[in-house]
């Protein structure tokens, strides 16, 4: 492997260690958790750090073969579907694996190739493992809070993030 695919690579597994650390320490009971008025639950938030590493992988990297099903993306809000812890965390094994052969596919020179996509525009493969990276930690940040703060609730957000539907301080468990 070139030099630098190395390091970008140890880069990569670094950058995850937080999630991955974080995901040893869940149970099938904290998935559900929100922090309110925050829509997003833990089981919501692996799942969508999984669907965007498949996404990167196959759309920034241009991996061949990679199948992604990106639910948490394509319905923009947290259904309360994933529950599954056991499934949760092999999807997101997947899809680190399958970013990790993306990365170590990368050549030297590819590193510098400039990619443009919808979501962020232009950017070099090295910028866009460094967007991957730093969204994987900020959803682990994300996770931490919802593991010390949150709790669980039986009413499943019926907006989308970002929304301005429920006012400042209402008993909503969701926006």
């Amino acid at each position: 492997m070139d030099p630098r695919t190395v390091s970008n690579l140890a880069l990569f597994t670094e950058g995850r260690t937080r999630f991955t650390n974080l995901l040893d320490k869940l149970t099938e009971a904290d998935l559900p958790k929100k922090l309110a008025p925050g829509p997003n639950s833990i089981g919501f938030l692996v799942r969508h750090i999984g669907d965007v590493e498949l996404l990167f992988a196959k759309n920034v990297f241009k991996l061949d073969g990679v199948q992604v099903h990106a639910s948490t993306v394509a319905k923009q809000h947290d259904t309360g579907e994933w529950t599954d812890l056991d499934a949760l965390k092999a999807y997101v094994q997947e899809s680190a694996d399958t970013l990790r052969r993306a990365i170590e596919a990368t050549g030297d020179a590819d590193w510098d190739t400039v990619i443009e996509t919808k979501e962020f525009g232009k950017k070099t493969k090295a910028e866009a493992l460094g967007r991957i990276v730093t969204h994987t930690a900020y959803h682990a940040g994300q996770l931490g809070m919802l593991l010390k703060y949150g709790k669980a609730t039986d009413a499943p957000c019926r907006t989308k993030p970002h929304s301005a539907s429920a006012p400042i301080g209402s008993s909503s468990p969701c926006w």
